[in-house]
């Protein structure tokens, strides 16, 4: 689109991160401003899941999450084999559902980032319902190979959007400062594999 960017028609599908299932379908317009801005995305999509499917597999995961008795600490999540301890899958799932975001967020017309390891989480705990981790990810930044590390908290209560706030670090870009409030589902979400953001 002349003096305005490039813009892009995707139909795409999703699949649940964990199993692999088919989450459902999704058309999509991407207009990438020739201005260092974010890109404007409108997507619509239909979920081979219901909302009550959704909220139900949302409680589940937090009352997995709160019936613990010490807080969650983990880290190299996976291992160097690709295993996840059972203990530490719900800080896995919103590690996925935080770091989309950033992928987001970071990601240009010839860059994307898909979330590598967790190196590290902690699990705050608080006085009120919702439930709280720092993560250190780390983000394979594609094409160039590189890992980002970023610094990462999230708070999270079903029902509510879930909450990010973020600084990333790597050789190459400096500290890029960021923070976002991102909505959606913790055990729910989906994400499509073999393509970047």
């Amino acid at each position: 689109i002349p003096d305005a960017g490039h813009k892009y028609y995707l139909q795409f599908s999703t699949e649940d991160y964990r199993t692999g299932e088919n989450a459902g379908s999704c058309l999509a317009t991407v207009l990438y401003p020739r201005k260092k801005t974010p890109p404007v995305v409108s997507i619509k999509c239909s979920h081979t899941k219901d909302q009550k499917e959704i909220q139900e597999e949302d409680n589940r995961l937090y009352q997995r999450i709160r019936q613990q008795t010490k807080p969650i600490t983990g880290s190299n999540i996976p291992d160097s084999y690709g295993n996840i301890e059972p203990a530490l899958e719900p800080a896995w799932a919103l590690a996925v559902a935080g770091s989309s975001s950033i992928m987001w967020e970071k990601s240009t017309e010839d860059r994307g980032y898909f979330l590598a390891q967790v190196k590290s989480v902690k699990q705050w705990m608080r006085k009120d319902d919702f439930i709280e981790f720092d993560y250190t990810v780390l983000l394979h930044e594609m094409p160039t190979q590189e890992m980002i590390s970023c610094h990462m908290r999230l708070t999270w209560l079903p029902g509510h959007p879930l909450r990010e706030k973020h600084f990333c670090a790597s050789q190459n870009h400096g500290l890029d400062e960021g923070s976002g409030l991102g909505s959606g589902s913790a055990a729910g979400l989906s994400e499509e594999r073999g393509a970047s953001s």
